[in-house]
């Protein structure tokens, strides 16, 4: 199945096994959502649960919120990554904190879902990749599948989590099917994964940059060259275990993201692998991702997105120290 059918089997599951768990969202009740990922949960579950929220991103959350703290577990569905910012305030200054400010006694269980990044074709506010802003604010779990098979377990992970957690859902992954096995999973949420071994250079990234890099890798195989590739997975907090055993082994390493680079969640790996693994580096660790411009007009964001050839030309010259 595709990703979106994965989160909405996931969902599924979700609701079905905890009459706590809440749908909330514009346009996810009736329509299904803007991608149809949450298509059919309305007439399963009733409008009491899958819930067609006004266009006010700042009053799903302080709803979601206020549910919180009555012992339901809402997930929040913002509809494109730029129309977040209403709610910016909400998710930084309330939600993050509230755990907190109670010394414990009290959790917040909050999934706000974001469909986010590229390679679909819209326009402003629709392609951004604005994870770092949440992942430099304590309190945020922040994680991201590449996989409809990590999408149907790490939404369900996510929701019985007691802290607040933000799903970032690749929107150009709804699509391209995969295998996804609904009995078994062996990946915490938080864990990163070695998804193609290599010996020559470590690429990384999450959601769907990984497709990009194993892209890349292929490629590189052809030329000779052994690309070990990493899939981020959790962005806040980051399992650094198999990200800098990898590098020990390789000694190179290669970060991409759609997100712009300046002061990104790219910078903040590049940082504490330089410092955790320094004389294991034969190369400088090496950033691939968008430029530090506003997402730019459709027709351009084959240009501003990260893709393989320039993933190659970063690897070409972590070789060549």
């Amino acid at each position: 199945m595709g990703m979106g059918k994965a989160i909405n089997e996931g969902l599924r599951r979700a609701l079905a096994e905890d009459p706590k768990v809440l749908l909330m969202g514009e346009d996810i009740g009736t329509l299904g959502g803007v991608f149809r990922v949450t298509e059919g949960l309305k007439s399963e579950f009733g409008g009491d649960r899958v819930i067609d929220s006004p266009l006010a991103e700042s009053g799903i959350v302080g709803t979601a919120i206020g549910l919180a703290m009555r012992g339901y577990r809402t997930v929040c569905e913002i509809q494109f990554d730029g129309f977040i910012y209403p709610a910016f305030d909400q998710i930084t200054s309330q939600l993050a904190k509230l755990t907190n400010r109670h010394e414990g006694h009290m959790s917040f269980p909050v999934v706000i879902r974001v469909p986010y990044g590229g390679h679909i074709g819209a326009v402003e506010h629709h392609q951004e990749s604005n994870e770092a802003y949440f992942a430099h604010t304590p309190g945020l779990r922040l994680v991201s599948p590449s996989t409809p098979h990590d999408a149907y377990w790490m939404i369900q992970e996510a929701i019985a989590s007691n802290d607040p957690v933000m799903f970032f859902e690749p929107k150009s992954r709804y699509w391209p099917k995969g295998d996804v096995d609904t009995s078994h999973n062996s990946t915490p949420l938080h864990a990163s994964r070695v998804v193609r071994t290599g010996a020559d250079v470590t690429l990384l990234g999450h959601g769907a940059m990984v497709s990009v890099l194993l892209q890349a890798a292929e490629i590189a195989a052809e030329e000779g060259t052994d690309v070990e590739v990493i899939d981020l997975r959790s962005i806040s907090p980051i399992d650094y275990a198999p990200i800098l055993e990898s590098v020990r082994k390789t000694g190179r390493l290669v970060i991409a993201q759609e997100a712009p680079g300046n002061v990104s969640v790219g910078s903040e790996i590049a940082a504490t692998v330089t410092e955790r693994a320094f004389y294991f580096l034969s190369a400088p660790v090496l950033r691939v991702s968008g430029f530090d411009v506003p997402f730019p007009p459709a027709k351009l964001e084959a240009i501003f997105l990260p893709d393989a050839d320039r993933v190659l030309d970063a690897v070409d010259r972590v070789l060549s120290y």
